[in-house]
């Protein structure tokens, strides 16, 4: 169809459409007047995503805030929130309501839920855009009652958030509580062994004995080594000549006696050549010699004698050293061994203290966090009583009704053209018929149009008869 056939059809049917746009609007005029005034009432609260917590510190990322905001809008619609707004304005307490009730449900359910419900279907709640507000409207039949319960909305929402946040750290502290009293019983069972152990094995807390025991150990043990060698060399003189011992070497008195036996063998040499066998001076030269020889004998003697005593004593000073090292030894084992066991008992009371710690500082941050009464939502105005109702909107809505009647009518017309089609223009002809336009013949005269022939009357149109072409066609 093109526009010259459009506007055609449009011209010829004009009324029917101008008829139906003219019911479109006089039907949202009378809408207007019949529906009832509704009011909006808006209000705003502000969540907070960067300020930290005051007790638990940190901050939400913003990687989350969308997602946290989203979670902020779905508890504001939520039943516990309307269901608070029914409970701080008394609404379930009103007779009023609860014949509503009765009268839609015969008494099923919960009141106080059946008004969160109409409360609920009221409510509009979204996030503004690219920011962190959330705006509150609800809309109602009466100005004031409409401001009310939107800020009562605003209300209950800033208690459940704060419930929400206190609730479970509330549980939170209980538990903390009880499991910080378990760790201070573990403390005081792990303190109480340590002291029963300390008791037990004579240790205490500053207990130097093991420096002492080992340093006693060292000293035995160097005195062991000091007897042992000399064992040993009293063992190797016991073992050599006696006149090649040190200490016989060594003796003054038996250096003076061999002097002695030289010098006394030196004068009987040389009075055996000049004095007889027989002879007394000799005799008595030989008798000097011969004691002193004796009196050698018995020193060296005397020296090994010593020897062999310093040996003995030696040998049994050692066993006894070994005997003494050996009980020094099982002394510092037995100390080390007992501070192994008080260092297990120990570490016992430092791990049982670091979790006290660590329960009791945990038990602290959610007591605190359960006796906040601040959270990171803050209203940011109070909704007032709307002035000017927010729907039937007249002037939007007679707008659309012209809009959307004239396209009614439009669609109308077009409708009842193409159900009873007529032929307009010479278009019509060659795409209806399918045939050539061979000639125009201009629109009849007045007079003509006048005459009582009812195919000829009408401005400007050519009547036309059905002929019956060669081709099977009708004309």
């Amino acid at each position: 169809m093109s526009l010259h056939q459009f506007l055609l059809i449009l011209r010829a049917r004009y009324r029917l459409a101008l008829l139906i746009s003219i019911g479109s609007v006089l039907l949202a005029l009378l809408l207007g007047f019949l529906l009832p005034r509704q009011y909006t009432a808006q209000t705003s609260v502000l969540v907070d995503l960067r300020t930290p917590d005051p007790v638990a510190g940190g901050s939400l990322a913003g990687v989350v805030a969308p997602s946290y905001l989203a979670t902020q809008v779905d508890i504001i619609t939520g039943d516990r929130v309307a269901q608070r707004v029914v409970s701080m304005l008394k609404l379930d307490e009103k007779a009023e309501q609860r014949q509503r009730w009765l009268a839609e449900t015969e008494g099923r359910g919960s009141l106080q839920a059946w008004l969160a419900e109409s409360l609920q279907k009221r409510l509009d709640v979204r996030p503004a855009r690219e920011s962190n507000v959330i705006n509150i409207r609800y809309k109602g039949g009466d100005a004031e009652s409409t401001a009310q319960i939107a800020n009562a909305f605003a209300q209950a929402y800033l208690d459940i958030n704060l419930a929400l946040k206190t609730e479970p750290a509330h549980i939170y502290a209980v538990w903390f509580d009880e499991q910080a009293k378990a760790s201070r019983i573990n403390l005081e069972d792990a303190q109480s062994r340590l002291s029963d152990y300390q008791q037990k094995a004579g240790i205490v807390t500053s207990d130097e004995r093991l420096d002492y025991e080992t340093a006693k150990l060292g000293s035995i043990s160097s005195q062991l080594t000091d007897v042992q060698v000399a064992t040993t060399d009293s063992q190797s003189k016991r073992l050599a000549r006696s006149d090649s011992v040190a200490e016989v070497m060594d003796s003054a008195l038996i250096n003076g006696l061999k002097a002695d036996m030289g010098r006394m063998e030196a004068k009987v040499q040389e009075s055996s050549v000049n004095l007889g066998p027989n002879h007394p001076q000799l005799q008595r030269m030989q008798s000097e010699l011969a004691a002193l020889r004796q009196r050698l004998a018995i020193e060296t003697r005397s020296i090994g004698a010593s020897i062999n005593t310093a040996y003995q004593v030696g040998k049994d000073r050692e066993r006894e050293l070994l005997g003494a090292v050996a009980a020094q030894k099982s002394r510092v084992l037995k100390i080390n061994k007992d501070r192994d066991e008080l260092n297990v008992y120990r570490r016992d009371v430092e791990a049982a203290q670091r979790a006290y710690e660590e329960v009791s500082k945990n038990a602290s941050q959610t007591r605190l966090q359960s006796l906040t009464n601040q959270t990171n939502v803050v209203r940011l105005n109070t909704a007032q009583a709307p002035l000017q109702p927010s729907s039937p909107k007249t002037v939007l809505n007679l707008l659309i009704a012209a809009f959307g009647g004239t396209l009614l009518g439009i669609a109308c017309v077009l409708l009842l053209e193409f159900s009873n089609r007529r032929v307009r223009s010479v278009e019509d002809i060659t795409q209806v018929l399918d045939l050539t336009v061979l000639g125009r013949i201009s629109s009849a005269p007045r007079s003509i149009s006048k005459s009582s022939n009812p195919r000829l009357r009408g401005s400007g149109r050519l009547a036309l008869g059905a002929i019956k072409l060669d081709n099977g066609k009708t004309v």
